[in-house]
């Protein structure tokens, strides 16, 4: 009973959707309403902006984060990042915005800094730094997550492998348009970083 719970509490802080919320409270835009029409950070980034996109990014990292340490909180002996998926499942398919969610980069790297404080923290440097090179958030995401999936196994905690490898494959699958686009050329890129390797602008 206790476990499940838990699963809820987790899942029901997941589908707080922090791009649709701030959008609609600060900017008097739904952002599913443009862009990729995802509610998620990539698409706040685009369509409000860096400041916005770095608010949505910290409040869905946190609200994993949250979930994760729910086990913590009430004394229990369930592993963080079983209840933390919840949270993760929560933020792709929100209760409180019709099941149409984020991409879970954000909310993921939340739930493993509760198991792997270290590990993400690393992680997150490596996000920002393809972030910065490439101005495209779906970039520094996919990458971070195939990179952190890998580096996992260093751990030789087959539990946390397993979860990490599970959420690099739900991130590559949401993030299948925006990989077409990428290989294209034509992904959106942010107001933020050197934007390497973008078409330069016919005059």
């Amino acid at each position: 009973m206790e476990t499940v719970i838990l699963v809820i509490i987790a899942y029901l802080l997941g589908s707080i959707p922090s791009g649709v919320w701030i959008g609609k409270a600060f900017y008097k835009k739904d952002i599913r309403k443009f862009g990729s029409g995802n509610s998620g950070t990539t698409n706040t980034f685009r369509v409000l902006g860096k400041k916005a996109g770095f608010i949505v990014f910290f409040a869905d990292f946190l609200k994993g984060t949250l979930a994760a340490l729910l086990p913590l909180m009430v004394g229990s002996s369930i592993n963080p990042m079983l209840i933390g998926l919840a949270a993760i499942i929560g933020h792709v398919f929100p209760l409180f915005a019709g099941f149409k969610g984020g991409k879970a980069v954000a909310t993921s790297a939340g739930v493993a800094i509760a198991y792997q404080p270290s590990f993400v923290l690393i992680m997150l440097v490596v996000f920002f730094i393809i972030l910065y090179l490439s101005s495209m958030v779906s970039l520094a995401s996919v990458l971070s997550l195939i990179l952190a999936a890998f580096a996992s196994l260093l751990y030789q905690d087959w539990l946390f492998s397993f979860v990490v490898f599970l959420l690099m494959f739900i991130v590559l699958i949401r993030h299948t348009e925006n990989i077409k686009r990428i290989f294209n050329g034509e992904e959106s890129r942010i107001s933020f970083g050197l934007g390497l390797g973008a078409p330069k602008k016919k005059e």
